[in-house]
């Protein structure tokens, strides 16, 4: 069978998921908040010739953009391994409303991509480059909140860079203690506090997460076949099962994680009880 029916019903489960019905995470904001990052597949060349990465390696990525609130990931694509992240960003047509808050690392900095999400009113949170040099414009005022040092309105310095994105944006310096480390996060979003714009930084780390569980749990690391089709469709296969483990553990009011949730219906194979059942 196709890999492509497999990635259709995956879409079509999503679409019957009301996503604010499974958010587990809270803000003190409203807005749709999203991660984007990606992922190598390793896969053996000796096995999987189609997959050539590098002279010795072969692989795929697996991209995708998860729902922070609801920890399911509401988009992938799979490319080939050299494939660059910001490349895949700057050509695919992301599912995301106005007012959408998305974060990604430093990978996918590009000021024509900045100036995309500009355009369809799409706010971004990322890390600063620590080449990127920048105009100072002003400052909003700084709460007394630990770790905050500064909240600097800016703009691009590098003639090049700033006619691709020729608008404002914010600088905030937030000192992590643990680390003892200075991080600069970039955004276009001047309405939420400074303190919730670090936070959404570091709510980028599910995503981190995320793939390390599928790769861990989902058999995403060991394929049953060695074709493309039969690789792509196990990588459909795995999405499938994560939404129907948020549908179980949201009818079941489930308390724990997925991970848990998964495990408890591995350790019920062999006994005769419903789904539902097993979240009890």
């Amino acid at each position: 069978m196709p890999y492509q029916v497999y990635e259709k019903l995956f879409y079509a489960l999503l679409s019957k998921c009301q996503l604010k019905e499974y958010q587990t995470k809270q803000f003190k904001f409203k807005n749709p908040l999203y991660a984007l990052d990606s992922s190598t597949i390793d896969l053996s060349l000796s096995v999987f010739e189609w997959a050539k990465f590098r002279r010795t390696k072969g692989g795929l990525k697996l991209h995708s953009l998860l729902d922070v609130r609801s920890q399911i990931p509401t988009f992938n694509v799979i490319t080939e391994a050299r494939e660059a992240d910001v490349k895949v960003a700057q050509r695919t047509d992301f599912p995301l409303s106005p007012d959408s808050i998305i974060t990604f690392d430093r990978a996918y900095i590009d000021f024509s991509l900045f100036q995309a999400y500009e355009k369809k009113n799409v706010f971004f949170v990322t890390r600063a480059k620590d080449n990127l040099r920048f105009q100072f414009l002003g400052q909003q005022d700084i709460p007394n909140k630990k770790g905050l040092q500064f909240d600097h309105i800016v703009q691009i310095q590098n003639p090049t860079q700033r006619q691709k994105y020729p608008g404002k944006l914010r600088l905030i310096g937030f000192y992590d203690f643990n680390n003892n480390k200075t991080y600069q996060f970039l955004t276009n979003n001047f309405k939420l506090a400074a303190s919730s714009i670090a936070e959404i930084y570091i709510s980028r780390w599910q995503i981190e997460l995320f793939f390390k569980w599928i790769k861990q749990n989902l058999k995403i690391k060991t394929f049953l076949g060695a074709s493309k089709n039969a690789v792509l469709s196990q990588i459909w296969v795995a999405m499938i099962y994560i939404l129907l483990l948020a549908y179980i553990k949201f009818q079941t009011k489930f308390p724990a994680s997925l991970l848990t949730l998964s495990r408890k219906l591995q350790e019920s194979l062999f006994f005769r009880l419903h789904l539902i059942d097993v979240a009890f």
